[in-house]
């Protein structure tokens, strides 16, 4: 046991003397989370290209999304048994080989297998930030893990602006190229500059997969957080899924490059989310993510009243990334506070929720938009975010009332 806290110290020595290294890692999980993304802003002309519908390609953006929550399901955790710079080298070149293989794919059935592989394996950042936090002093974490969040919210919003830039003038399978080199670069640059970590926890993976639903099951702030999170993710997602399809039309009339611009505009809530982070702590949680659904939910009543006017779409797309961050932020701070030494399982069971919930929007998301366009994926956005309100809402009054029991 002290030979393996030697081992650690050593580790934690080696990765923080290190200039500029958690700025690496924050890049790291930007371009990692970023593989999620580059599709949205080329459905369209994926769906040219296959000569199919609109419903038929949202399967594209479901289905990475789907296969990422089977990753932080059936992989994250796994950063507590095995080595972690070897998990996250193996991790990013696996994605790799699913990009290569989403890029040759000459069909859509091709493409929507890979997308899910490729989301499946795409979960390094999730063992990174834990992995991080472990070997930061405590004086330090906050802030080292603020840069390594707002590293991953960076990748999300540029990935949309990069992947509509280069599929507009290269096509959209050059994306998938130029993310699969970087995936190889990445995993040979983090070989080198990662120490070695040996795995701590004494559990078998059964083990390990029973404290998932027994947490989920003990832990009624979790289920709360993560239904709220799934609720807002599945409507962020119908959003970005459908804009494409929305812009390129009247009165817009705009191309993959000029819709992927519109995803530098949620550049602002990557830089302030450490301050939403400390509202939330000198303030209730649930209150903030009261706060963040009700933007949510004030920014699809613009896109839909006035989203067909420039300045209704920008004003709408700010006041969502406030609220996304508002509740992204907040909710984590509410389930990090239960179980301090399960961060990990907790985040896994949280993220699952989430991007369950963002699979679902996605996919909603282009059938309401195929059936009633732009009215029906606003529709279906107020409804969601209403019934995510009266959720939060009624757990915050039941949560008040057992404390006064």
């Amino acid at each position: 046991m002290n030979s393996e806290k030697q081992v650690v110290s050593l580790s934690a020595s080696s990765l923080f003397n290190k200039r500029g290294t958690v700025f690496l890692l924050s890049v790291a999980c930007g371009l990692a989370v970023a593989n999620l993304y580059y599709n949205q802003p080329l459905l369209a002309d994926m769906g040219r290209n296959f000569q199919v519908s609109v419903r038929e390609i949202g399967f594209v953006p479901m289905l990475a999304q789907i296969g990422y929550a089977l990753g932080l399901l059936f992989l994250v955790p796994l950063g507590d048994m095995v080595e972690r710079r070897r998990l996250i080298v193996l991790l990013l070149l696996a994605s790799a080989v699913a990009l290569a293989a989403a890029a040759l794919s000459p069909h859509l059935i091709g493409l929507a297998v890979f997308s899910l592989i490729l989301g499946l394996v795409n979960v390094s950042a999730q063992v990174i930030i834990p992995f991080v936090a472990q070997l930061t002093p405590t004086a330090e974490r906050g802030k080292v893990i603020g840069v390594l969040i707002s590293g991953a919210l960076m990748g999300v919003l540029l990935a949309r602006t990069i992947s509509g830039i280069i599929g507009g003038y290269w096509g959209w399978r050059s994306m998938y190229w130029i993310a699969a080199v970087l995936m190889v670069g990445l995993a040979l640059i983090l070989h080198y500059w990662l120490p070695r970590y040996p795995p701590h926890l004494k559990l078998s993976y059964g083990q390990l997969m029973r404290s998932l639903g027994q947490l989920f099951q003990k832990e009624p702030e979790l289920r709360a957080a993560s239904l709220n999170a799934a609720f807002l993710f599945g409507t962020y997602s119908a959003f970005w899924s459908t804009l494409i399809f929305f812009v390129e039309g009247p009165p817009y009339f705009y191309g993959s490059q000029a819709a992927g611009l519109f995803g530098l505009l949620g550049i602002a809530s990557a830089i302030y989310s450490p301050w939403v982070g400390q509202l939330a702590d000198r303030h209730n949680p649930r209150t903030v993510v009261t706060a963040g659904v009700l933007n949510m939910l004030l920014a699809f009543l613009i896109y839909w009243i006035a989203g067909h006017h420039l300045a209704g779409l920008i004003i709408g797309i700010l006041i969502m990334d406030v609220g996304k961050v508002f509740t992204f932020v907040s909710n984590q701070i509410r389930i990090y506070r239960l179980v301090p030494d399960a961060a990990s399982r907790v985040n896994t069971v949280f993220m699952v929720s989430t991007f369950v919930g963002g699979a679902i929007g996605s996919f909603s998301g282009a059938y309401c938009w195929e059936n009633w366009q732009w009215n029906g994926v606003c529709a279906l956005a107020v409804i969601s975010l209403t019934i995510a309100l009266i959720a939060h809402l009624t757990a915050n009054k039941m949560a008040a009332i057992a404390k006064l029991m």
